[in-house]
């Protein structure tokens, strides 16, 4: 080799080194920003470190998962699939709906999308309906269960025409993951993502550390006033989703009933467990599984984590002797509390 081409490849890796400084540089510059708005009935927070407006891109593929999976939407897919019409499923509805199947059959039916007939009629969901006796109970509970529908060449295959599907305890994780893919689309690194409490990060926060994420103490709050936490997780290039009793609720002739409704008994659960919060690597999995263990109660939850891999939960619940507050936490979830 000659002087003349070694002096080129010197100069050659100079070059490219000195790009990938500079390119590294101007990363580690970008501003952080956030982002908010509304969607599903909730609110989204999306912080991010990127030098462009993504408003725009967010609001796109939230409207298109809205038409895709909210029951509130006579136009959307689930909404026709409740109908029975003809509908062309979308890719953002299959995935849900094989996920929801998943973790139906890991939790032994304690998850299930077909839950919303008791939901509505419990006057929890996306139609309001009145307090339901014995009767209506029982006669309702025919319609439910994961194992009474499936997903055959692209349609939804019901054994009974009268069971309608809810993703609503899913379909707020999985919009985390999709918003979560489009910002590794623009190559953006860092970057935390809420939509309701359902939280994905990436990366690390504006001064260089893990994003953190408070868990809000479970004391009875339907106007979200109480904002007093348990602990602080800190995570990143993680989902965080937490399900509770403590805010959607109501009391009737003194006493409460929850939004949780078990698909086996058809009523709203009664157990120890008042929040769940899960940890796992995908949102739409947090999501489900914290809705799950909130029907099963503590010990079913415990047999149920030992299922599924690479997920972590808190439980806080009431002591059945004292009614004092307790906290579980799997030995991997220790790993994230701040100090």
């Amino acid at each position: 080799m000659t002087n003349k081409i070694k002096k080129n490849i010197f100069w050659l890796i100079l070059l490219v080194a000195g790009s990938a400084w500079i390119l590294s540089n101007n990363l580690d510059k970008q501003k952080y920003h956030k982002i908010q708005g509304s969607i599903f009935g909730t609110i989204y927070a999306i912080t991010y470190q990127y030098d462009k407006d993504i408003q725009p891109d967010v609001t796109k593929e939230l409207d298109r998962i809205d038409l895709s999976l909210s029951p509130f939407k006579e136009q959307s897919i689930i909404s026709k699939v409740n109908r029975n019409e003809e509908v062309e499923l979308d890719t953002l509805f299959t995935n849900v709906f094989k996920r929801a199947q998943e973790i139906s059959k890991i939790s032994d039916g304690a998850f299930d999308i077909t839950v919303a007939p008791l939901v509505n009629a419990w006057g929890f969901g996306f139609k309001k309906g009145e307090f339901p006796d014995s009767l209506i109970v029982d006669s309702l509970l025919q319609y439910i269960g994961y194992e009474k529908i499936a997903l055959e060449k692209g349609k939804i295959i019901k054994e009974n025409p009268e069971i309608i599907l809810d993703c609503s305890a899913i379909a707020k994780g999985y919009a985390v993951d999709v918003i979560g893919d489009l910002l590794e689309s623009k190559g953006i690194k860092n970057y935390m993502i809420d939509i309701g409490g359902e939280i994905l990060t990436k990366g690390k926060n504006s001064k260089g550390d893990s994003w953190r994420i408070g868990i809000n103490k479970p004391s009875d709050d339907p106007l979200s006033n109480n904002q007093e936490l348990e602990l602080i997780v800190k995570i990143e290039n993680k989902a965080l989703a937490t399900s509770g009793n403590y805010r959607n609720y109501y009391v009737k002739d003194g006493k409460k009933y929850a939004h949780t409704i078990s698909p086996k008994t058809g009523y709203p659960v009664q157990h120890s467990i008042l929040s769940s919060t899960v940890l796992a690597n995908d949102c739409m999995t947090a999501d489900a599984l914290a809705t799950a263990f909130m029907v099963v109660g503590l010990d079913e939850a415990k047999a149920i984590l030992q299922k599924v891999p690479h997920v972590e939960a808190c439980f806080i619940y009431t002591e059945e002797t004292s009614g004092e507050y307790k906290t579980f936490l799997t030995e991997g979830f220790k790993t994230f509390v701040a100090n």
